[in-house]
């Protein structure tokens, strides 16, 4: 089965239309040019636009020093008609995201990328998560569940919250054995190896949310290789998974603005 991340983030969006709607912007800052940002920070922009918030694109030259980045972060915390601030990543090369995702004000962390902003509002894979097994009407619980990376952004919040929630959970990164997906009833990856989970390497009944994307021949692919589902032999209803595009990306876009709401309340 097909997971429709557009549906899930549809109802988000749906119930956020019925809430009143913050009088702030919401800052979003890019640093330096990335194609893959752009596309994802039009994703945001067009459902601000759905829900009538001002979205403020900043654009920074690559060519900037890591203070003069905090500098203009600084002006963004300290402007009270800003209501959040997202930090685009990933920044270019020669910046360490260590040294300039501390200075966003907890109080205007969107993304939950600082320890405070944390204690304010959830990390957005794991309200992704919660959203599809919600969906699903899944108990994680009653689940072993594999995290296939440990990035800053995916896998290492999923591992941290799922520590305790569920029945087992098998940490994974793109260079160790793969193949210990078979135990998982739920897989979450989020590497960004195009194809690296196979259809044959998991068990009947398998959830597969995919985080993951890498371009295959100037097409957008998941983690997982959701092409070769027949040809392994498997039927389309024996694994439930989110396609690329189409899956976790446009509810990731919903729980931004959810995490708006809850800052600007």
């Amino acid at each position: 089965m097909i997971i429709d991340g557009r549906k899930i983030a549809e109802n988000i969006i749906s119930q956020l239309k019925l809430l009143k709607r913050p009088q702030k912007s919401l800052a979003a800052i890019l640093v330096g040019e990335n194609a893959q940002s752009e596309s994802f920070l039009k994703q945001k922009a067009k459902i601000a636009n759905q829900l009538g918030i001002d979205f403020r694109l900043i654009r920074l030259s690559g060519e900037m020093s890591e203070l003069e980045i905090i500098r203009e972060i600084e002006k963004l915390n300290s402007d009270d008609s800003v209501g959040g601030i997202i930090l685009q990543l990933p920044l270019p090369e020669k910046f360490k995201k260590e040294n300039i995702i501390p200075s966003i004000s907890p109080l205007k962390d969107i993304d939950a990328l600082t320890e405070g902003g944390k204690k304010l509002v959830s990390p957005l894979a794991v309200e992704v998560v919660n959203d599809v097994l919600a969906y699903l009407n899944i108990n994680a619980k009653e689940k072993v569940i594999a995290v296939v990376g440990r990035g800053f952004l995916i896998g290492a919040p999923l591992l941290e919250f799922f520590q305790d929630k569920c029945l087992k959970i098998i940490p994974l990164n793109s260079k160790t054995d793969i193949n210990s997906v078979k135990e998982a009833d739920i897989i979450i990856s989020g590497t960004g190896r195009a194809g690296l989970i196979k259809p044959e390497l998991l068990k009947n009944s398998a959830i597969v949310i995919d985080f993951g994307y890498g371009l295959v021949n100037g097409k957008l692919k998941g983690d997982f290789n959701s092409d070769s589902l027949v040809a392994s032999g498997y039927s389309l209803s024996t694994i439930s998974y989110t396609p690329t595009p189409g899956g976790t990306g446009p509810i990731l876009v919903a729980e931004i603005y959810k995490n708006f709401y809850k800052l600007n309340k």
